[in-house]
């Protein structure tokens, strides 16, 4: 979860844009046919069932042991850590999450991109997002998508919603425009329910898309709900090969 292994970037497409080879994720709408491709697993019909309940116990295991080192190394406020403890590590992670974006700001793709889906990250225990997004913002005037999932988590469902320049609170000194959204269990802000300019496939030109680790070649694993796998399937899946997002 360091600066180093957090600075690898990966562009997903089928294409090459100014002479950058662009390799494909292959998602499916089945979440089990994402996690046997991502862990190098052959399943046949036969013996499914097993070797898919090994996969999911040894994703389970692994996010917990990942879990639990982040927390080791960048603490959550609890009653056993001191505010020094907090600061100093809520600081350290920050550095650390502007360095891997510094390395996305490069990207002539993201140049290039006039529409990004970007996620709000949580307080602690994950990559921060908020100063990358005050940058494409109020510096690169990109248009920004959100994730909005609902209060309904069993869904596994989620949209990316756009937050236009008039929701904007960035006016006021420290403010973004999602510091008055609503938050979901994860203490994640949301755009309300009122706002409904849900991206449709096109509509997004670059989606950096969040995990809990990645491996020396760049594979993903998630939190473990698939909501990302699901959403990319939907986007792409109606759209024609010159307007599919590019994923990073």
């Amino acid at each position: 979860f360091g600066s180093s292994a957090l600075s690898r970037v990966k562009i997903s497409h089928t294409k090459n844009i100014r002479g950058v080879r662009l390799r494909p994720y292959h998602y499916r709408q089945s979440c089990i046919t994402f996690t046997s491709t991502r862990l190098h697993t052959k399943i046949s019909m036969s013996d499914s069932t097993t070797n898919i309940t090994d996969i999911r116990k040894q994703k389970q295991l692994l996010r917990k042991q990942i879990r639990s080192r982040i927390r080791s190394v960048y603490p959550s406020p609890s009653p056993s850590t001191s505010d020094d403890d907090i600061i100093a590590a809520k600081m350290r992670l920050t550095s650390q999450s502007n360095q891997v974006f510094d390395q996305l700001f490069k990207l002539p793709q993201y140049e290039a991109a006039s529409s990004i889906g970007f996620f709000l990250s949580m307080p602690f225990g994950e990559i921060q997002t908020r100063d990358a997004i005050q940058r494409m913002v109020n510096k690169d005037g990109k248009t920004l998508y959100v994730p909005r999932v609902g209060m309904n988590f069993e869904l596994c469902d989620m949209d990316l919603v756009r937050c236009d320049s008039n929701c904007d609170s960035s006016n006021l000194e420290g403010k973004l425009f999602y510091d008055n959204f609503p938050t979901n269990k994860w203490n994640i802000p949301e755009p309300p329910t009122t706002n409904s300019n849900i991206a449709t496939p096109g509509d997004i030109d670059l989606l950096i898309v969040p995990g809990l680790a990645f491996d020396c070649n760049l594979h993903r694993l998630g939190q473990g709900k698939g909501y990302y796998d699901r959403f990319i399937a939907k986007m792409n899946s109606a759209t024609d090969t010159n307007k599919k997002m590019l994923l990073v």
